[in-house]
């Protein structure tokens, strides 16, 4: 039995929701690009990134939310008027970061198990 709630969407809309109906809670998001019929995300880091991050979710807090997003195919993605860029001022994937606070893990960062284990657990 995990202590966290795991929430998959598509999209911005899909996210906004799935953070709406969680209010109160502590949420961590992942963003990714999206994956194909092979389960392989067009982004090579996301591919990297994910195991990483994954190992590292036993590490959540108890009661929080973790937020599987992907955010859309490549070129929607490389449109700087995206709304996961503009509103939520990412600027790259994959990010994993602690909704509402400005913690967030960029990229590479993602690929690096004790950052992930920090995010999950620092206060």
């Amino acid at each position: 039995m995990t202590q966290y709630e795991e929430v998959k969407v598509r999209g911005y809309d899909e996210f906004c929701k799935a953070v709406s109906e969680r209010t109160g809670k502590d949420i961590f998001a992942y963003f990714s690009g999206d994956k194909d019929a092979q389960g392989v995300s067009w982004c090579p880091d996301c591919v990297k990134a994910e195991p990483v991050v994954r190992g590292e979710l036993a590490h959540l807090p108890e009661g929080s939310v973790f937020v599987y997003c992907q955010v859309g195919d490549r070129p929607y993605w490389k449109d700087p008027n995206n709304e996961f860029k503009k509103v939520l001022k990412l600027s790259g994937v994959p990010t994993l970061l602690r909704y509402g606070t400005p913690q967030k893990l960029v990229e590479e960062e993602c690929f690096k198990p004790e950052l992930v284990r920090m995010m999950f657990t620092e206060d």
